[in-house]
């Protein structure tokens, strides 16, 4: 093995042709240094510890250099452009685990160093490592004083939003991991990212699906599952789980129980649910399109104006590609309808509502105005006039952003659907509710209206980026109410 000193760094041209922070061809110094003849086209992967809005940690800090000697390949500069870069010549085939190495060992080190938030948990023996194409974010002191170093059994799976990356969660799983620092380990998934957010819901859901799947078999100690989506990752959560889903027999009898209100199981037969061979717990959404953007008020970029309401659908697909589709409900090509209308119900291969059901907690968190990309009835799942009105809302000094708790309750459910008309005529947005509220839904409505960070209370909600920090109380919550 050659260390450091062997081999000068030299640049590299590098290509970022899907970057949408630079032109489609770029000649940047990729500095690095491995074993003579290394290099090889394609290798190295998307950094995932760094993007181009941080700090990269500078190389004279301690905690860098006293690694220089022992880790593989250290990096002296690492350049993050939001895709894989790609190197021009060819080089050798053994390059990926030198730069891999290179890579999760300074994602590790900058984490101590400082260019995270939260450098207090770093020091702490906060570890990330890359899973399944993810991130696995866990403490690793905590995980060392556990009996023979077990992992926590409770798996996080965070999800990012339309055009964003497994960085949108940065700050939430460090808090998730900071908080409960031996009971959760925290998987950001990076399988749906920048443009790939565009090829559908169902897609999307698949691709997640698939990665949940790898990181259950990576990590055989977990027994709970809980998903935390943004924005349109709250649709491919959904999609996901229902593929998920599994109902396994159980040697006890039983009566004849409801999978939810509505829904019958086969009599003298008895099922555990569980969501990809795990334990559901908490499925929590943040600022979600449930009901996707088609109806009044529902993109509030549109100002509420019928005309834009009626031409947007027509456009969405040329901005938003599959995904625009399925936000408007205009994937009428399928003969079963939209996709968002199919995901109430139950079919012979997804079980949308019976995975919902599985879970112990159903949480939306909506924000009731200044988020411009989604509305508050739809992500909190409501019909416009049953929207709390503000002298409703209450204050609280411990989360001043949090200004009403709506918690349903199975016999809420039941009493809306014994008094609910027999015969009534419904468009999609009203069967989308009907059938999204057979099971009941907490409700925490968030308002950034006295924030200077209100213009983009889409991203402020989750604390997307170091300085929309009034989410912050907003992931405390989310955390304290966690169901373990």
């Amino acid at each position: 093995m050659l260390s450091p000193t062997d081999a000068a760094p030299f640049p590299l041209p590098v290509t970022c042709s899907n970057s949408p922070f630079l032109p489609r061809t770029s000649m940047l110094s990729f500095y690095t240094t491995f074993p003579e003849g290394s290099y090889r086209e394609n290798s190295p992967p998307h950094p995932d510890s760094f993007n181009d809005h941080e700090p990269r940690p500078h190389m004279n800090h301690p905690s860098i250099s006293s690694a220089r000697a022992s880790d593989l390949g250290a990096f002296k500069t690492i350049f993050a452009c939001g895709k894989k870069p790609r190197f021009g010549p060819a080089f050798d085939v053994e390059a990926k685990p030198h730069i891999d190495a290179g890579l999760r060992n300074l994602g590790t080190l900058a984490m101590g160093a400082g260019c995270f938030k939260g450098g207090t948990v770093g020091s702490r023996g906060l570890k990330l490592e890359k899973d399944s194409g993810g991130l696995d974010l866990f403490d690793e002191a905590a995980v060392g004083e556990r009996n023979g170093g077990l992992m926590p059994e409770h798996l996080v799976i965070m999800v990012n939003g339309i055009v964003g990356s497994a960085e949108d969660w940065k700050y939430g799983a460090q808090q998730f991991v900071k908080k409960l620092p031996d009971r959760v380990i925290v998987h950001r998934s990076e399988c749906n990212y920048l443009k790939l957010t565009f090829d559908g819901v169902d897609l999307m859901g698949e691709r997640l699906a698939k990665e949940v799947l790898s990181v259950v078999d990576n990590r055989p100690g977990v027994k709970k599952i809980s998903f935390l989506a943004h924005s349109l990752g709250g649709l491919v959560a959904r999609y996901a789980i229902g593929r998920l889903y599994e109902n396994i027999p159980t040697p006890e009898s039983s009566s004849g129980t409801s999978a939810f209100p509505g829904q019958e199981t086969k009599k003298g037969s008895a099922h555990t649910a569980r969501i990809a061979g795990l334990e559901p717990m908490n499925f929590i959404t943040v600022a979600t399109p449930h009901l996707g953007s088609r109806g009044h008020k529902q993109l509030p970029i549109l100002c509420g104006l019928p005309f834009l309401e009626r031409t947007a659908p027509q456009a969405a697909h040329l901005i938003a590609g599959r995904s625009g589709k399925h936000l408007f409900l205009t994937d009428e090509d399928d003969v079963n309808g939209p996709l968002l209308l199919r995901m109430v119900y139950d079919s012979e291969d997804l079980k949308f509502m019976s995975a919902l059901c599985a879970f112990k907690r159903r949480v939306a968190y909506a924000n009731v105005n200044y988020d411009y990309a989604v509305g508050w009835a739809t992500s909190s799942i409501r019909r416009q006039h049953e929207l709390p009105k503000s002298t409703l809302f209450v204050g609280d000094k411990k989360y001043r952003h949090i200004v009403h708790v709506d918690r349903e309750t199975s016999e809420d459910i039941e009493k809306r659907i014994s008094t609910a008309t027999a015969r009534q005529t419904m468009d999609l947005e009203e069967e989308m509710i009907k059938g999204l509220t057979q099971v009941p839904w907490e409700r925490v409505d968030v308002s950034f209206r006295r924030s200077h960070q209100r213009i983009n209370a889409h991203n402020t909600i989750l604390v997307q980026s170091n300085w929309l920090t009034d989410g912050a109380e907003v992931v405390s919550h989310m955390i304290e109410n966690f169901l373990l």
